[in-house]
């Protein structure tokens, strides 16, 4: 008994045809997961380096002259288990004295992902301390960024890694 089996021969235009398919799906795979890691983290600190770039000889100088002050600022961020945080700020002068005029405004930034930012409206509890609360603020890692304005110009500056559990 023979069987007989034809096999189609090898062509080029099979081989271009099988070539393209191949590529065409490396690259619409490429694309895809380039896409999906683009819009789940920014990846980005600043807007534009170079302007950064330029402004940062002035935060030097700023950083200088608030050392110089010698003001005492203490924070504290106490997060419960529904997920409302407190966060409590103390300003003193070097001579242990409040500082009069001063302003202070923070946010709870999340360092992987900047979409996540909560603002923190921080008001004057009276003998150089500060108030503010948030709501539904998820655990993890946070940076509380403080700062202190007097006659609206910032005066101080405070970038605080924390845990909130």
């Amino acid at each position: 008994m023979s069987t007989s089996t034809t096999t189609k021969p090898l062509t080029g235009r099979t081989v271009l045809i099988c070539l393209i398919a191949f590529f065409g799906v490396v690259i619409g795979v490429n694309l895809t997961l380039a896409k999906f890691a683009i819009d789940t983290l920014p990846g980005t600190e600043v807007d534009s380096a170079y302007s950064a770039s330029l402004a940062y000889e002035d935060e030097i100088l700023s950083a200088r002259a608030q050392a110089g002050r010698g003001w005492k600022v203490n924070a504290h961020v106490e997060r419960d288990a529904d997920g409302r945080a407190e966060v409590r700020v103390e300003a003193r002068d070097r001579n242990g004295a409040a500082i009069p005029g001063l302003a202070f405004s923070s946010r709870l930034e999340r360092p992987a992902d900047r979409r996540a930012d909560r603002p923190v409206e921080l008001a004057d509890a009276g003998n150089a301390a500060y108030r503010g609360q948030v709501t539904a603020l998820a655990p993890g890692l946070w940076d509380l960024v403080l700062e202190g304005d007097v006659g609206g110009k910032r005066l101080f500056l405070s970038k605080n890694r924390i845990v909130l559990n």
